[in-house]
């Protein structure tokens, strides 16, 4: 990057230190993404034998990827966090080209996690669909058809 550029914005030692409490609050919503997709992956493993095989394998290959995505996630937010550490301890010791280079490069860790964050929620959903699929086939008269009969009576009323 152009050291003009750079040094024209002033950073504090504060200004680094915002990404803390947000940093923090997605590590542990990613931590709790991670419990889930562990919960459901043993829960395949206890019923694996009742289902369908194909489904069965379509949600494994679903977990897996979520689970990669999950510490991807982690990574980056991990990587962000320190190098927002980094970045104040530079603007401490009076680098204030480094200070800037370490921010910004907390704030793309920090995006990128959440885009990946974005992208196993959408994988989550299809691990839902996937369960949905199972009720509807067993017993049409469930979830669906109960879903259906609400809606429809909503737009009744109207």
């Amino acid at each position: 990057m152009n050291s003009r550029l750079l040094s024209g914005m002033d950073i504090s030692i504060n200004t680094p230190a915002l990404l803390f409490p947000a940093i923090s609050l997605v590590m542990l919503a990613y931590t709790n993404r991670y419990l889930a997709i562990a919960s459901v992956a043993r829960n395949l493993h206890d019923n694996q034998m009742n289902r369908d095989r194909a489904k069965v394998s379509a949600q494994i290959r679903n977990l897996r990827f979520r689970l990669r995505l999950a510490r991807q996630m982690q990574l980056f937010g991990v990587f962000s966090f320190l190098i927002a550490l980094a970045s104040m301890y530079f603007i401490y010791i009076g680098q204030m080209t480094a200070a800037h280079f370490s921010f910004a490069t907390a704030v793309l860790c920090f995006v990128i996690s959440l885009v990946l964050s974005i992208v196993e929620i959408w994988k989550s959903t299809e691990s839902v669909e996937i369960h949905l699929s199972d009720i509807e086939e067993s017993n049409p008269d469930s979830v669906m058809k109960f879903l259906k009969k609400k809606v429809g009576s909503k737009e009744e009323e109207a």
